[in-house]
């Protein structure tokens, strides 16, 4: 009831915050318009009878930003096959022993040996392995775990388990006795029963009621020394060795979910993609109707969620165990047992349902606005009638972006496999040279193994002491940097290529006659060939913002504020470089320039720009939500089983919430990617519109150029030519 209690006040305390942040949006808007107008904000654009639109007769800008980008590219290149030569991907698949070889790698003599087993993995309890990431005992390639309780003195007077004892050991046992073999570290002092974990042998310990630790079903073992010691010493050392084991069980259950439903996760983002087309060509005709429908949808999708997570609570209500906590339950890697307690199902209707009540209030309060958005989107739905080909450029960008990413992950691996073995000493009792730098091939005759008799140097890490292994970090980060770059130099060339386009039919007096023949193909040649330093200059700033945002979410002790700063920092810089790009590419001026006549364009008409624009944005990204909220709802009936003609169908998971976020996820990237097109196209009329406003005044000299849709959702209207 408190929980209850506590959700209705956030609710009540959302609702008033809302409305009273839309009650005071224009006379905020009004206040900061006046203030700023008290700044010089550029002179606003002059009527030009020549100006047709995008110009043609351009010089390339930001020439100086141009040359490093190419250069630095180049070094990209250099970089990526530095690392190819000098890295070796079998060391993250692989395990390797104590000479460092790789178990298992196909075309080597450890071929059929593609397990880990430890001598000793009681000495993996040691804190030093969560220093090293080694444990320090002997390791060697096997071709299968133990499966059997064994000491080396009991093995060693009964020939057949000699035999299969060997199996464990290194060569060399020839005339030695079982005291020579120990002391020369050539097999284990016992044998346990292991299961292979990560390639790995690991006890199998087992946990039988009452807390008793078993291991091959016995409580106790002899450690092949003649000590009788308990199952439950080989916790620790199976417990450090694995430190990671929790979450790798996760993954590995996570990515048998991905090979068991890949399948029907295509199919999921395929359908998304194409209720996404579908939208879009239906906005092209029905623009108006679509975005009424879109709204109502959305909030009836929204309305079933509620409806169906309060059936949900309601159904556990006689459930036992379903009233415990979030708090008292913590953190549990299965998932679904959330979906078993009523505390979850009523934060998902608390969340819903102001959600709910936000987008209808909004709408109610934005009405008369979302008219003239919906004129806007009605104009760049010709405008996408005329420009169709910009339907599928969002393909092309996917494609660039998916060759910098993979480009990335593929350096990223080379270059943090491009170390060499260090092998270190290891020893059991007190010796000057523990944890040195050794060499296992003459190691036996060297001087630390004369002082440190019961000393041995087995395989450490990998690393390297050469100057190209000392700047390994700076490459990794010049990798990072460059991704960062590359990234946003695709999108905002793709931002710049819509942008050419749809204000080239926006400033086409007559359409589509003083459109190009191809508006999209004409665009991308001309930001390439003229504005690449542009993008460049652009992409670069918005990188450096990132990288920096990146360090601060890497360092924990940095103040909050400070991330706050630059995620509002670079969401200027986006909003900036987006219509800088814009004004590149109708007038063919370099970054700064355009960016300053974006700004003072936008701070001319800040109120437009803060409640037209923005509530354009809104209803395109309700149409992006009702497309993940279809797909989504439609996905989590098919994996969860919930639907009986599904059930012999959906295939079994460990976690059915895998599938059902990645589909959820995939749809709202491919809505986004085909919405962007909409958007992009929206910003371009809309500044484009901006400065129609300007330059003309609606005489017969100069006319409007805006459709008489927009004229008349704006109260205007071009006067006709006075009658010879």
């Amino acid at each position: 009831m408190k929980c209850l209690l506590t959700a209705l006040q956030c609710v009540h305390f959302h609702l008033t915050s809302t409305l009273q942040a839309i009650y005071h949006l224009k006379w905020y808007s009004y206040c900061i318009f006046q203030y700023l107008h008290s700044f010089h904000l550029g002179e606003p654009r002059k009527y030009d009878p020549t100006f047709k639109g995008p110009i043609y007769n351009r010089g390339c800008t930001d020439i100086v930003c141009c040359i490093l980008f190419i250069i630095c590219i180049l070094g990209y290149v250099a970089v990526g096959i530095l690392a190819w030569s000098q890295g070796d991907p079998r060391k993250v698949i692989y395990p390797t022993d104590s000479r460092g070889q790789f178990c298992g790698q196909a075309g080597t003599p450890l071929e059929t040996k593609p397990l880990l087993f430890y001598f000793n993995i009681m000495k993996c309890a040691s804190p030093m392995v969560l220093l090293e990431f080694q444990c320090p005992t002997t390791q060697m390639c096997v071709e299968k775990c133990p499966d059997k309780f064994m000491t080396l003195l009991k093995a060693y007077t009964n020939k057949e388990d000699f035999k299969y004892y060997k199996n464990f050991c290194k060569e060399g046992l020839e005339g030695l006795t079982v005291t020579q073999i120990l002391s020369s570290g050539l097999c284990p002092a016992m044998l346990t029963p292991s299961k292979p974990f990560t390639r790995r042998c690991f006890p199998a310990l087992d946990q039988k009621k009452g807390g008793e630790i078993t291991v091959g079903n016995n409580s106790k073992f002899d450690d092949g020394e003649g000590n009788i010691r308990d199952a439950k010493d080989l916790v620790a050392g199976v417990k450090n060795a694995t430190v990671v084991i929790e979450a790798r069980q996760v993954a590995m259950k996570i990515f048998e979910d991905y090979t068991q439903s890949w399948y029907w996760i295509l199919i999921g983002l395929v359908i998304a993609m194409l209720i996404s087309l579908l939208f879009i060509i239906l906005l092209r005709f029905l623009a108006g109707i679509m975005v009424w429908v879109m709204i109502v949808m959305v909030i009836l999708v929204i309305g079933y969620g509620i409806f169906h997570c309060s059936m949900e609570y309601v159904s556990l209500k006689s459930e036992a165990g379903s009233n415990v906590t979030l708090k008292d339950l913590g953190f549990q890697t299965d998932f679904s047992v959330y979906l078993h307690i009523r505390q979850t199902w009523l934060a998902f209707i608390i969340i819903l349902a102001i959600v709910e009540v936000v987008i209808i209030l909004l709408l109610i309060f934005l009405r008369n606005r979302i008219l003239i958005a919906i004129a806007l989107i009605k104009e760049a739905s010709r405008a996408i009638g005329y420009v169709m080909s910009a339907l599928f450029y969002p393909l092309f960008t996917f494609a660039l972006l998916s060759i910098v990413i993979a480009y990335w992950a593929v350096t990223a691996v080379f270059l943090s496999t491009s170390n060499q073995p260090i092998y270190k000493v290891f020893n059991e009792t007190a010796c000057d040279h523990s944890r040195k730098i050794c060499e296992p091939a003459n190691f036996s005759t060297s001087s630390m193994k004369a002082e440190c008799p019961d000393s041995k140097c087995l395989f450490a890490f990998y690393g390297g002491e050469t100057v190209y292994h000392k700047y390994l970090i700076g490459l990794q980060f010049y990798n990072v940097f460059l991704f960062f770059w590359c990234a946003n130099f695709v999108t905002a060339l793709g931002q710049m290529t819509l942008a050419g386009a749809f204000a080239s039919y926006y400033w086409a007096f007559v359409k589509p006659d003083d459109m190009p023949a191809f508006p999209i193909f004409s665009s991308l040649g001309r930001s390439l060939r003229y504005h690449t330093g542009s993008l460049a200059f652009g992409s670069l700033i918005l990188s450096i913002i990132q990288i920096i945002r990146l360090c601060m979410n890497c360092t924990k002790f940095l103040l909050c504020c400070l991330k706050c700063c630059f995620w509002c920092l670079e969401k200027f810089i986006k909003f900036i470089n987006r219509n800088a790009y814009i004004m590149v590419a109708i007038y063919g001026k370099n970054f700064c320039t355009s960016a300053k006549d974006a700004f003072f364009l936008l701070m001319r008409n800040m109120i437009r720009v803060a409640v037209l624009d923005k509530v354009t944005d809104f209803l395109l990204f309700l149409g992006k939500l009702l497309i993940v909220g279809l797909v989504g709802i439609f996905a989590f009936f098919f994996f969860s089983g919930r639907v009986k003609a599904f059930e012999n169908t959906a295939p079994n998971l460990h976690y059915y919430w895998v599938p059902i976020l990645t589909v959820v996820v995939g749809s709202y990237l491919i809505a986004h990617g085909f919405f962007s097109v909409y958007a992009m196209c929206v910003d371009t009329l809309f500044l484009c519109f901006l400065e129609d406003l300007e330059r003309n005044d609606g005489s017969a000299e100069r006319p409007y150029l805006m459709s008489d849709r927009l004229l008349k959702v704006l109260n205007k209207k071009n006067k006709p030519e006075p009658a010879e």
